[in-house]
């Protein structure tokens, strides 16, 4: 099986050589590519005004100076050679990609990119407690359970335009309480906060901070999956297309 790796915490991330440890459990056929810095919150962003500079590290390990997206395009159009990959891992992010954070997230649109191209591509996050932490992300329960969460999904014979996003809970491997499939969970919009400060010159310039998480009955989403132990599994399709409201809308233009 030949597998593709990428991130959004850049080349030289911590995640992406868990991610590798994980591949290799799989198969020895691995491709890297992924963006030369840090670009969490990008999104499905696309470099279109600076032309996009390819760094090749090793035989099959390269970076871009671009966005996750851009590094599975420059990976399938430009870089592997031969045949394409069966499979493409994103991550393993430098924390959590829960609820709509979907959305703002890299490490899941690098993900969405492969989908989109028509490969089957699977996003991974480790959680952590931020306080305190920095760079010192603990991997434990990615690098314990990747494999196991992995082997499943590679089974699954998925519908066309679907990823899936897996977050892995911050705990020991071994007080992880499972795997739980969940639907995708929505964070309370008014706890995005914007911290001002004063740079040294005198100008203002804005920080943009979350606050705490909500949570919504049944605990059935992956905000609740996660908060109780588990490591959470959530298919996401590409087709945004609210199908419920395409008779109202037809009507109110047929009116």
């Amino acid at each position: 099986m030949r597998i593709l790796l990428t991130n959004d915490d850049g080349i030289h991330a911590p995640g992406l050589n868990v991610l590798e440890a994980i591949a290799r459990t799989l198969s020895d056929d691995i491709w890297i590519v992924a963006p030369l810095e840090e670009q969490s919150g990008a999104g499905h962003s696309l470099t279109l005004s600076r032309p996009v500079r390819l760094r090749r590290h090793d035989d099959r390990r390269f970076s871009v100076s671009g966005t996750p997206t851009d590094a599975v395009m420059m990976a399938l159009g430009e870089v592997i050679e031969g045949a394409k990959p069966d499979l493409i891992l994103s991550g393993v992010n430098r924390g959590a990609n829960l609820g709509e954070d979907c959305t703002y997230s890299g490490t899941v649109s690098a993900a969405m990119e492969g989908t989109l191209a028509g490969f089957r591509s699977i996003a991974l996050s480790q959680v952590y407690a931020r306080e305190g932490m920095g760079d010192t992300v603990p991997f434990a329960a990615a690098e314990a359970w990747g494999a196991k969460v992995l082997a499943p999904l590679l089974a699954a014979d998925m519908p066309p335009r679907t990823l899936i996003n897996v977050n892995f809970p911050a705990l020991a491997p071994e007080t992880v309480r499972g795997v739980k499939v969940v639907e995708q969970g929505f964070h309370d919009y008014g706890r995005s906060k914007i911290v001002k400060g004063t740079d040294p010159r005198g100008y203002p310039y804005y920080w943009f901070g979350l606050g705490g998480v909500p949570h919504t009955p049944g605990h059935h989403t992956d905000l609740e999956a996660i908060a109780d132990g588990f490591i959470t599994v959530t298919p996401l399709h590409l087709d945004m297309t609210h199908y419920a409201s395409m008779a109202m809308l037809k009507g109110a233009f047929a009116a």
